[in-house]
């Protein structure tokens, strides 16, 4: 064994290095450090130096023996509900001193009694958490006697801490009792005034309505007596007697309606004299428990104290009886020793509280000796349940739209209850299913609730007002123009060449896929441009950079003229109320033709300002430079003209250009303020959006601390891709963006939901009695959100009634695993546009077969799918007549029965094709031929002009006259 240091010897034997190194010095070792090393040999001479001081086994052997045994039992007690199991746990330790030799020799003189008392008996029993503990112990020693003084002294302490603990908690307990009391006569008392005033103005209304009835009751009489006089001048006019028996019928109804008014108001005044008895009772009864209980408290303290007087010692806290109205668990940790703490067992335990009241309301527990005794003094009346005296009319909050759960919340009522009565007014509706307001307000008014409209979106109008009643410094800022037009006319090179860059060149296909937005400095000043995309697809694009724009440059193309795409822009831009400016573009080229321009828009109602009009018409070339400082000085006096402003000392607001998601830098956005500055570090709220901003780039790259009004700038930080389009905000706290924020999100699903489960109730109803269409399921990723929002629209908007486009799934980022697993669920085709597959999720895809796809021009991706939806088309029949014969004559076969000699006038008539059979040109059979002859032989065809016997399938009455048509069906491929 390999030596150890005198420290690690004593951690090892649990005792300290100096009480060891004192030991070892007694044993005669030379160690004096803790880092010294102790051999074998040292530790044989220590150990036997340690046997010597407390005595050798051999010669001493062991001077105590202690012996334990523990024995538990089970007691039942007493029977029925109130039947009790007790656990008793007797525990016995026996302890044996051997006394030295002169003891010995002592113990013979004096006989037995001395070796009786040198025997020790320790028994402990536990009884129903109580503990009894019998002990003999010997002499104790001076250190144990201190020990036992200090231990004495600490549980005094203690329990002076806990009386004193339970003594404040008793005053508390009493001053909220009082304030209580108080509070409840103050509400006593303003109810009785309530009612009083309810009872003066119902008796005012009952008296009168009484003395209404007896004046209508009069006016009756007086009517009848009128009558009745007429009745006894004339008593043959019938007139009379009807009018008499309808006054008489008057006047019972008169007297019975007065008679049941006051059996009613003798029940009430009944009612309110039993309610004020039982109020008065019940006062007393509660004045009666509330004595009994100070009396029982004051008896209890008394008896502690004299007990505790006559004992010479305070009782422990936890045996005071604590009054209390319900019950109270002691969760302070039981203590070991005898006779200070008590265990209770689960089996002990009796959770049956109304077995276990008496007369007078106080619960009891089992002792140790087998009996009973007061525990806690429970308010018996307290608990008493009361039915509510008339049924409570709440105010529900109604939104826009509730759940079916939520309602059911407010009412205080069961969910099914209220699925029930939605059912009786024609509405299935599911616990989670939202409610719109019309519905909620009717079931409301049906349960006999009021309803209280309230504004779902009150958090964030609250927000969006705080934010504009900012106001700063206005100064002038830069006008923002968007670039618009059709695609390929040059929108995007003639931005090119004001920026003198070649972005066109970098653009897949050579047409902008998103918005691109820059701001440039020219010598008349800075112009932010934003370049839309001229596709059709981009339609949602377009008008997202009219709204945000001040004003639109139109470029159109002097050789192609006013497009679709031109059309739209046109009707963007009055749609925003923004000025536009026509460009002109390729002026350059021969078969350049401004006039045709300028008539084509002309017809759009975009006048030439030689024209007489108020739009200007700018010729521009991109290629060569041509007119592009004429373009420029025209949007720089529009802008001008506008008296643009902007405050620049509040926090920043404005729109979502763009969106994507970066590898490696989480999400970008693309913004466009308006108004304000942002700064690095702001917490920024865009659309379902927020986060701070962690960094800012402008539009070649470089990174800026503070960015102001009319500034396009990228941040990083949000928590998700905002939609392009959506308007931001600068705010104070990340709490409300985040509320206003997961509210937007929330809202946004609730109505996703709500028109999925309307589309599929739609769909449901439009497809009962049709052919099921067939779907071509596409899992969609892209690189930047305007981008996913316009293939989605142009994927949509594809198909008929046969065949249509399901996205079951868009996003923005890469392809990943959970993409092509869900492509592989669905049986979808994975689409990537300007986006790749990780690694995994291409392995997956080519294991498994999924087709996945990738572009970077829509053209492509809107063309396949066109194909796709082509080849999913049923194709379409076309029957095409190849021959007809003239039936000359009949005859009859013993093998086929009716042959009908014919004359072939047209075409070529075929055995394998299907036939019809005309008689005056209109069609009485369709079958198949069963045999064609020419004279003997049986051929597969007969050409025009011959003659051939032909017998029909299942078909015996052709005549001469009749013609047989032989035709062919083919199918044709179908196109969207």
């Amino acid at each position: 064994m390999a030596e150890v240091t005198v420290s690690q010897l004593a951690d090892t034997v649990g005792t300290t290095t100096d009480r060891l190194l004192t030991q070892m010095k007694e044993a005669g070792l030379t160690h004096t450090s803790a880092d010294e090393f102790v051999s074998e040999d040292d530790k044989k001479t220590l150990l036997g130096h340690l046997k010597t001081s407390h005595g050798s086994v051999e010669e001493q052997g062991e001077k105590k023996i202690t012996l334990k045994r523990k024995k538990l039992t089970t007691l039942k007690t007493g029977s029925g509900p109130g039947k009790k199991t007790v656990n008793v746990e007797v525990r016995k330790k026996r302890t044996i001193v051997k006394p030295s030799k002169e003891e010995a020799a002592l113990a013979a003189a004096s006989e037995a009694k001395k070796a009786s008392d040198s025997v020790s008996v320790d028994g402990e029993v536990v009884v129903a958490d109580e503990s009894v503990t019998e002990e003999a112990a010997p002499i104790l020693s001076e250190a144990e006697l201190k020990e036992k003084a200090l231990q004495e002294q600490q549980q005094a302490e203690q329990d002076a801490k806990v009386a004193a603990e339970e003594k404040a908690r008793l005053e508390a307990e009493q001053k909220e009792a009082a304030e209580q009391a108080a509070r409840e006569a103050a509400a006593n008392a303003a109810r009785e005034a309530a009612e009083r005033v309810a009872r003066e103005v119902a008796e005012r209304a009952q008296k009168e309505a009484e003395a209404r009835i007896r004046a209508e009751l009069a006016a009756l009489k007086e009517e009848r007596t009128s009558l009745e006089a007429k009745a006894k001048a004339d008593p043959s006019d019938p007139e009379v007697m009807r009018q008499l028996a309808a006054a008489k019928r008057r006047e019972k109804e008169r007297t019975d309606a007065e008679e049941r008014a006051a059996r009613q108001k003798a029940k009430e005044e009944e009612k309110r004299r039993a309610a004020e008895e039982e109020k008065r009772l019940k006062e007393e009864a509660i004045a009666a428990a509330a004595a009994a209980k100070k009396a029982e408290s004051a008896k209890t303290e008394t008896k502690e104290e004299s007990d505790s007087e006559s004992s010479g010692k305070k009782m422990p806290a936890r045996k005071r009886t604590k009054e209390l109205a319900t019950p109270v668990v002691d969760d302070r940790k039981p203590k070991r020793g005898g006779g200070k703490e008590q265990r209770t067992r689960g089996k002990g335990r009796n959770h049956n509280l109304r077995s276990q009241l008496t007369a007078d309301g106080e619960l009891q527990e089992g002792s140790g000796r087998g009996g009973r005794r007061k525990l806690k003094k429970l308010n018996v009346n307290q608990q008493k349940f009361e039915m509510p005296t008339e049924r409570a009319i709440l105010e529900i909050e109604v939104g826009d739209a509730i759940s079916v759960g939520d309602l059911a919340k407010q009412m205080k009522v069961k969910s099914g209850e209220l699925i029930k009565q939605l059912m009786r007014m024609g509405v299935m509706a599911t616990v989670n299913q939202p409610l719109d307001q019309d519905t909620a307000v009717l079931i409301v008014e049906e349960l006999g609730h009021k309803v209280k409209f309230v504004s779902e979106t009150e958090l964030e109008d609250r927000l969006i007002d705080d934010i504009g009643r900012e106001e700063g410094t206005l100064q002038t800022r830069a006008p923002v123009v968007t670039v618009m037009g059709h695609v390929d006319h040059g929108k995007t090179s003639l931005l090119d060449y004001i920026r003198e860059t070649r972005v066109a060149g970098g653009e897949a296909g050579g047409i902008t896929q998103h918005i691109g937005a820059y701001h440039v400095e020219t010598d008349r000043g800075m112009v932010t441009f934003l370049d839309t995309p001229g596709h059709a697809a981009f339609t949602a694009m377009r008008a997202r950079g009219a709204q945000s724009t001040d004003v639109v440059i139109l470029v159109v193309a002097a050789d192609d003229g006013v497009m679709p795409q031109t059309e739209e822009a046109v009707q963007h831009a009055r749609a925003a109320g923004v000025p536009i400016v026509v460009a002109v573009n390729k002026i350059d080229k021969e078969d350049a033709d401004l006039d045709r321009v300028k008539n084509e828009l002309a017809a759009k109602d975009v006048i030439p300002e030689d024209w007489g009009g108020d739009v200007q018409f700018i010729p521009v070339s991109a290629h060569t430079g041509q007119g592009i400082d004429e373009l420029l000085d025209a949007v720089l006096l529009q802008s001008e003209m506008l008296e643009l402003s902007a405050a620049a000392d509040i926090p920043a607001r404005g729109v979502v250009i763009e969106s994507r998601l970066d590898k490696g830098r989480g999400v970008v956005s693309t913004v466009l303020i308006q108004q304000g500055t942002l700064n690095k570090g702001d917490i920024v709220l865009a659309g379902e959006s927020f986060g701070r901003v962690r960094a800012m780039i402008d539009e070649v790259g470089h990174g800026i601390e503070v960015a102001g009004p009319s500034i396009p700038v990228e941040i990083l930080g949000l928590n998700a891709t905002p939609n392009a389009g959506d308007e931001f905000f600068a705010v104070e706290s990340e709490k409300k963006a985040r509320e206003v924020a997961e509210f937007r999100n929330r809202r946004t699903r609730e109505t996703r939901l709500s028109r999925q489960q309307a589309a599929k109730l739609e769909n449901m109803f439009n497809s009962m009695g049709s052919e099921e269409k067939q779907v071509l399921n596409v899992v969609l990723k892209t690189d930047v959100r305007g981008s996913l929002e316009a293939l989605q629209n142009a994927l949509l908007d594809l198909g008929n009634d046969e065949v249509k486009v399901s996205v079951i799934s868009s996003g923005v980022g890469g392809i990943t695993e959970t993409d092509a697993n869900l492509a592989l669920t669905s049986n979808a085709v994975v689409f990537g546009f300007n986006v790749r597959a990780d690694s995994a999720a291409k392995s997956l895809m080519e294991n498994e077969g999924v087709d996945f796809r990738y572009y970077s021009v829509i053209y492509d991706l809107i063309d396949d799918v066109t194909k796709a939806l082509s080849g999913m088309l049923s194709p379409e029949l076309r029957e095409e007549i190849v021959g007809v014969a003239e039936v000359r004559d009949v005859f009859k076969s013993p093998k086929f029965g009716l042959i009908a000699g014919s004359m072939v006038i047209e075409g070529t008539i075929y055995r394998s094709k299907p036939i019809r059979v005309l008689r005056d040109d209109v069609v009485i059979y369709e079958g198949e031929l069963e045999s064609l002859r020419r004279f003997k032989d049986d051929i597969g065809e007969v050409r025009n002009g011959l003659e051939c016997g032909i017998g029909v399938k299942n078909y015996q009455d052709v005549r001469p006259g009749d013609k047989i048509e032989v035709f062919d069906v083919k199918e044709f491929a179908r196109t969207l």
